[in-house]
């Protein structure tokens, strides 16, 4: 992990004092809220619907045990709402009612305190922190390395990549070291702190796109030239919101020390001519689809400005990028067990072995390692009962200490709102299996239908028109067999509560989107998206299937479409063709028919 200097460590607990008494004077009434409100923001302070949201920033998901336990620490002493608080959002619960079953059951969601929320964007949130006790986190989190910084307003956000990176097998190179040169360098940028809207930027450095790229603002892939060169294929303009667009390559090989010029260009370009009278027209997917070619040359005329007339100021050395990577060795491999700690391992292993859901989570939940005597394994923080991507002050500390025991004290925030452990020994898979296990986060669902991605949507969110918790739930209620769950086989379901796709609907195999439809809940149903990765293949938006549906004929279309895919679905290579693969070849008209014909009629509504 990248080691703060004691400049940076100094930064940030001179930013999280600036806050307090920033915090202070408003709480006194002497800086009003519309005078206070950029300046929270500015540290990664919402106000949502009923209390304030914090979002942290976890720079490409790296994250250490003691930086976990700190989080742990916020959510047991800090994530408590006032009684009032908890009294009006059970009110709106209530008003809104639980989500009908169609066995006459209901699903509400479970309004939980004392937790964090892993994000699609690597990032941790808290949704009950009270604003009198914010100055108190920034305090603990500067203790560890962390802050909010930029993880709000019209600024280049946090800076995301692949859970896996410095230790995939597909690795061309290890991108977290650009990843860190590209956030110190846009961190209180102070040309682009005020761009049209947010913008977010996305880094890989293997061949499968596992950082969804071509869904960001900017994607940048790690490759090499005829030459051998290292270098950038650049992509600009992917967004998801109202406009769903694919991303457009503007530059198949960029030298890797041209990077931050090249990016300096890119984000001037859009900041000079992106649109500022209309948010939703603000983003620069908006500008590149309006101008094409046009805004590519813009960018190449700025960048030769940059290079040939300014000097190439930011032009990175290669003492600085040695500097930055010598944080990203991997750690060293701990020592043959030997006496009665072997003994001891040799009965966890043996009864590991012997346990069929021991081999299930190795299939799901344990992936390859560039070191082939190491493994990359997934804690699932999705299961029934707790909305995806959420952490209990318990678990994060149960995930500290495996981090810790299992993996050099490091974990990945993940896009799919899990946790991964990069650096596992092979040896040590039937110990963490086994801890993990007693911890509930040993769940072989991994890419299956229960590892859903799904944003807070109405429960918290000011701006959602619909909830998506009870919307999971209810799914999550249904597929609780795993043979099940195996059978459907590796499946990207997304759900987000309004069209700004918080929950990345646009790229499940299976998209759902809240809708308002005379102030109720509604749902749209898309099929056939993908985020880029192996499995699903070129990013491409999903196709809505019909009218929206109740959120009682939610779960049933998602079952009729599921039963469709195992009607039409065939043998390759004498193993099960994915969904995905099925729903291209066959096309989405089956599946379309499926869905509209578990719309329930007027008689069973009522």
């Amino acid at each position: 992990m990248y080691q703060y200097t004691e400049f940076d460590k100094q930064f940030v607990r001179n930013r999280a004092a600036q806050y307090r008494d920033q915090l202070e004077r408003n709480l006194a009434g002497k800086l009003g809220d519309d005078e206070f409100r950029p300046l929270r923001l500015q540290n990664g302070w919402y106000v949502q619907r009923y209390a304030p949201m914090l979002r942290i920033a976890v720079p490409y998901g790296e994250i250490s045990s003691r930086q976990l336990r700190v989080l742990a620490k916020i959510a047991r002493d800090y994530d408590q709402p006032t009684t009032q608080l908890l009294r009006s959002a059970q009110a709106k619960q209530d008003e809104l009612g639980p989500v009908p079953l169609p066995n006459g059951g209901s699903v509400r969601s479970v309004l939980t305190v004392g937790y964090g929320h892993f994000t699609t964007r690597q990032n941790v949130q808290f949704n009950w922190i009270p604003l009198a006790k914010s100055a108190d986190v920034m305090d603990l989190l500067a203790s560890v390395d962390m802050h909010g910084i930029q993880t709000s307003g019209n600024t280049i956000r946090n800076i995301t990549s692949d859970e896996r990176a410095g230790i995939a097998v597909d690795e061309i190179a290890d991108p977290r070291p650009y990843c860190e040169i590209i956030r110190q360098w846009s961190a209180l940028h102070p040309e682009f702190a005020f761009l049209p809207r947010k913008f977010k930027i996305a880094v890989t450095g293997a061949s499968e796109d596992r950082a969804a790229t071509y869904w960001h603002d900017v994607g940048l892939h790690v490759v090499r030239n005829d030459a051998g060169a290292l270098g950038f294929r650049v992509i600009v303009g992917g967004g998801m919101g109202r406009t769903p667009i694919i991303g457009t390559v503007v530059r198949e090989f960029l030298a890797w020390d041209q990077i931050l010029n090249y990016l300096e260009a890119v984000v001037r370009v859009y900041n000079r001519w992106g649109r500022r009278d209309n948010m939703y027209k603000a983003r620069i997917k908006i500008l590149v689809k309006a101008e094409g070619q046009r805004y590519i040359d813009e960018v190449e005329a700025e960048y030769r400005q940059i290079v040939e007339i300014d000097g190439a100021p930011h032009t990175i050395p290669q003492a600085e990028l040695d500097r930055v990577a010598a944080s990203f060795v991997p750690p060293e491999l701990h020592a043959p067990r030997t006496g009665a700690e072997a003994k001891v391992h040799e009965i966890v292993r043996a009864d590991a072995e012997a346990d069929p859901q021991y081999d299930r989570w190795l299939q799901q939940n344990v992936a390859a390692h560039r070191n082939p005597k190491l493994r990359a394994v997934t804690l699932s923080f999705k299961r029934l009962g707790q909305a995806p991507g959420d952490a209990t002050g318990e678990q994060l500390d149960v995930a500290a200490d495996l981090a810790e025991r299992f993996s050099a004290g490091e974990a990945r925030v993940t896009h799919d709102q899990n946790l991964l452990l990069p650096w596992v020994h092979q040896d040590d898979l039937p110990e963490l299996w086994n801890a993990a296990r007693k911890a509930g986060l040993a769940k072989a669902n991994i890419h299956l239908l229960t590892d859903m991605i799904a944003c807070p949507g109405g429960d918290f969110c000011s701006l959602a028109n619909a909830r998506s918790l009870p919307i999971a739930e209810a799914i999550t209620l249904r597929y609780q067999d795993l043979d099940e769950l195996h059978d459907i086989g590796e499946i990207d379901l997304h759900i987000s509560g309004c069209i700004n796709s918080c929950g990345h609907h646009h790229s499940g195999h299976i998209g759902i989107l809240g809708v308002d439809k005379d102030g109720k809940e509604w749902y749209q149903v898309t099929l056939g998206g993908s985020d880029g990765s192996l499995l699903s293949g070129a990013s491409t938006p999903g196709k809505v299937v019909g009218p929206s549906f109740s959120a009682a004929e939610v779960p049933e279309v998602i079952e009729a479409v599921l039963d469709t895919y195992r009607q039409q679905r065939q043998l390759v290579d004498g193993k099960a063709e994915t969904f995905i693969a099925t729903l291209r070849r066959v096309g989405i008209e089956p599946f379309k028919a499926a869905a509209n014909a578990a719309r329930f009629t007027e008689k069973q509504v009522a």
